[in-house]
């Protein structure tokens, strides 16, 4: 069936933000259907999966395309649910049924196939957990490509003008930039200056604690700065990042794809004349959900099509795919499409090693610094671990802590941190907190070893032809997954070590929060005297969400799957995003790293354009870009399109429109642009010195009335002068409407008339240069050097220069018949 044009119910709702989001597959395909519209055009960027960082990437790509060169496909397997992350929505809204595992596993411990699998939804995981994302440090990046390190951790965008790190540039996007801004108060600075005190007098060892970016508690600098380390790096902006602008809150990538999408669709509607066909052809970015991903088809290296469940999309010449499903089935996607004749893809496989330990301590504990406040509020911390194994390598962990008053029966200390939506009734209650204990849980996070180098490494991903759930669904074998702690072929046994000493560094941070005094910890039977055992605190490997480095990054085609850049080595237009492309995990939540990576990929694939610098004395009224394309205004009948760096009418029905600069007007100047016709009979023209078409015309017979205009664009026309485009010079084929002529001023040795020239045709499809030059009442045209006509105005109500008459000395571009393009414009004004 075809898509609804319509927002569709549901018993309980109106999909306006399906419908005003998403596309079905059948749109998508028919806009690039050339045959239904001449100027459809395909889609060049196409990104398979809308969840986390296929969103990142698309959104980046999108607005990256400045000079709107580009045409974005996202394809996402499972439908629009959420709006927005769920711990920005009220409690308990985390929806079941998007959840989905689309892979086996032969893990020997049936507690490691509990694999929570993907949220199937645009947005994926990030609508439902994330806020921990802390920088790598720079033993974490050992073994990394030195030109991706470099990248992360030194300026490096924007490329025109480096500034900044993509680390923090996407430190920016996600809100971790000012670490936990929103989170202040008696209790937390109570317990950082503990977590500080305890840590400068820590001895050290085997296992060094640290801030979070690296920096021990005993260095030289500044006292607030290394408190500041503490602070908790929350992916929750709180405070607007420029006035006028609302914070993010708790980021996630449903919301950069919702704006892409509706920027896409004002785009398209302001660009064309039509209905939701038309509108679908000039649309730069479509998310198509619902819609599942079988395979891809290749040819030698190149992908050529996207197979799904929904029916095929295929990759034009110069067009590139990026997946972005998740490390198991963007891996399955890799293994079932590419020859993987080193045998690498798969190899790798990492996760995080994951404890949890709550404990409590008497309000009364904390001395002083609470006395006679009632509302505790929270507390969020973070101390970094670095593990030197027997070998001398190293391990990382890092601790989140989390506290807050929860009342004697409360054990969640989160609740209060991610959970409350700030209605008055709740901030009343919050008022009168009485609480004894302060709850406090402090969860550890440490890095896996992956295994690069084994022909079946312990954990790994690979193809499963023969699983117990036959082929998986379409006919295609499903990802076959193990995923163990314990590898046999690690002889310093480095997993099971730092999952020891995050465990024993957990211990002491909680005698560290204590200070000395009580604490009790949360045990199966309740509250307890004494620290959990491994059992009680460890969790599954897979419960982190964040397994990764399948399709890790190098320069060596032989000893990585992806080059630096995130393409695959056996493919020239395949990529990869996410936390796959890791060669080492680190012990960070991977969002920051995979937002980080997925916008240098984008930056790689579709770099902004920097248009090259005008000639001396010229400056640009467009340049390509949608920036300086902005400075432009419509009036009239017809659109006009920013497309692959071009301006480009969209007529409509014969009626003429109007495009002029509306920045400001011009009395002598140099004008230079370059013009293109796609067919031989079309016709458009450039005006100069025209009167502004927002304001009143006086009546040529009568300056006291006011002429009177239904097409706007006709100001033009009568206030200025036009050079035509026109090689048909229709309707009578007079030279006076040919091309590089002043519109209908006659020809030849005639009182007011102009001196013409008739240029070479203009090709179809190819650039002309034009320079138009105004001295005084002297109009002189140019084409590619040759000069074709000359003209002197002594028509004192019209052409008049903005020193004359500050309403008038405007320069515009008509809409008429075909599509005309229109680029690099430039002036200069003498």
């Amino acid at each position: 069936m075809p898509t609804s044009l319509a927002p569709q119910s549901t018993d309980f709702s109106l999909d306006v933000m399906g419908r005003y989001v998403c596309n079905g597959l059948d749109e998508a395909l028919a806009s690039t259907d050339t045959v239904s519209h001449a100027d459809a055009r395909p889609f060049d960027l196409i990104v398979l999966g809308g969840g986390s960082f296929g969103a990142v990437l698309a959104s980046h790509l999108f607005f990256n395309d400045t000079s709107r060169t580009h045409r974005i496909l996202v394809l996402e397997a499972g439908p629009m649910v959420l709006p927005e992350h769920t711990q920005n929505l009220p409690p308990q809204l985390n929806p079941a049924e998007v959840w989905g595992v689309p892979w086996n596993s032969d893990s020997p411990q049936v507690w490691n196939q509990r694999f929570p699998g993907l949220a199937f939804c645009p947005g994926g995981r990030s609508l439902f957990w994330g806020g921990w994302s802390p920088y790598f440090i720079d033993t974490e990046l050992d073994g990394w490509p030195k030109a991706v390190t470099d990248d992360l951790t030194t300026p490096a965008v924007p490329v025109h003008n480096p500034t900044r790190s993509y680390l923090d540039a996407a430190a920016e996007q996600i809100g971790t930039d000012q670490t936990n801004d929103f989170v202040y108060g008696p209790l937390h600075e109570a317990l950082r200056k503990r977590l500080y005190d305890g840590l400068r007098a820590h001895p050290g060892g085997q296992t060094a604690l640290v801030g979070n970016r690296g920096t021990p508690m005993a260095a030289t600098q500044p006292k607030e700065q290394l408190l500041r380390e503490l602070d908790a790096p929350l992916a929750v902006q709180s405070a607007s990042p420029r006035p006028g602008f609302f914070p993010f809150n708790k980021f996630n990538g449903v919301q950069l794809l919702i704006r892409a999408a509706r920027l896409a669709q004002a785009e398209a509607e302001q660009s064309v004349v039509g209905g939701s066909a038309e509108r679908d052809v000039k649309k730069r970015l479509m998310l198509v959900d619902n819609t599942k991903v079988i395979r891809l088809e290749r040819q030698g290296g190149h992908i050529t099509r996207v197979v799904t469940n929904k029916g095929t999309v295929d990759v034009p010449s110069g067009g590139h795919v990026v997946l972005a499903l998740g490390t198991v089935e963007s891996t399955r996607l890799a293994l079932a499409t590419l020859p993987n004749a080193h045998g690498l893809i798969g190899r790798n496989l990492m996760a995080h090693l994951r404890s949890n330990v709550t404990i409590r301590l008497p309000r009364a504990s904390l001395g002083k610094a609470l006395a006679g406040i009632q509302e505790l509020a929270v507390s969020a911390l973070f101390v970094k671990g670095v593990h030197t194994h027997a070998d001398q390598s190293t391990g990382h962990f890092h601790l989140q802590i989390t506290a807050s008053g929860v009342g004697a029966m409360g054990t969640d200390s989160e609740a209060e941190l991610f959970k409350k939506i700030p209605d008055l009734d709740t901030l009343d209650r919050f008022r009168d907190l009485t609480d004894e204990w302060v709850i406090v849980t402090l969860r550890g996070i440490g890095e896996m070893t992956g295994d690069k180098t084994s022909s079946d490494p312990r954990n790994r991903i690979t193809l499963d032809h023969q699983g117990p759930q036959g082929p998986y669904d379409y006919g295609q074998p499903r990802a076959l997954v193990r995923l163990e702690a314990q590898d046999p072929a690690d002889p310093v046994g480095r997993n099971l070590a730092l999952w020891d000493a995050m465990d024993q560094a957990t211990d002491e941070i909680a005698l560290i929060l204590a200070d000395g005094g009580p604490v009790q910890y949360l045990g199966s039977g309740g509250w307890q005297n004494t620290p959990p055992p491994p059992s009680a605190r460890r969790d599954t490997l897979s419960s982190t969400h964040h397994e990764g480095g399948t399709l890790w990054m190098g320069e060596d085609p032989s000893t990585s799957v992806t080059d630096v850049w995130g393409r695959l080595h056996e493919s020239d237009n395949l990529h990869a995003v996410g936390p796959a492309v890791l060669p080492t995990i680190g012990s960070p939540n991977p969002m920051l790293s995979g937002v980080a990576l997925a916008r240098r990929t984008g930056d790689h694939v579709v770099p902004t354009p920097q248009p090259p610098a005008p000639e001396s004395g010229f400056r640009y009224l467009f340049d390509g870009t949608d920036k300086t394309f902005g400075l432009w205004r419509g009036v009239g009948s017809g659109a006009f399109a920013l497309i692959d760096g071009a301006i480009v009418p969209q007529p409509a029905g014969g009626e003429l429109g109007l495009l002029y600069y509306a920045r400001q007007p011009f009395s002598d100047f140099v004008l230079r642009l370059q013009l293109r016709i796609g067919a031989v009979q079309d016709n458009s023209g450039i005006f100069v010195r025209s009167r502004d078409p927002r304001r009143p015309v006086p009546d040529r017979t009568d300056p006291a009335k006011l002429h009177p205009y239904t097409n706007h664009s006709w100001v033009a026309v009568h206030t200025g002068f036009e050079i035509q485009i026109d090689d048909t010079a229709a309707p009578h084929g007079l030279d006076k409407h040919r091309t590089g002529a002043v519109y209908d001023i006659d020809t030849g040795a005639v009182p007011g008339g102009q001196s013409y020239q008739r240029p070479a045709p203009l090709a179809p499809g190819q650039w002309t240069d034009c320079e138009i030059e105004v001295r005084g009442d002297t109009y002189t045209v140019r084409l590619n050097g040759t000069e074709t006509t000359v003209f002197t105005n002594t028509d004192t109500w019209r052409g008049k220069p903005a020193t004359a008459d500050p309403a008038s000395g405007f320069i515009g571009l008509q809409a008429h018949t075909g599509k005309v393009g229109f680029r690099n414009i430039r002036i200069k004004e003498l």
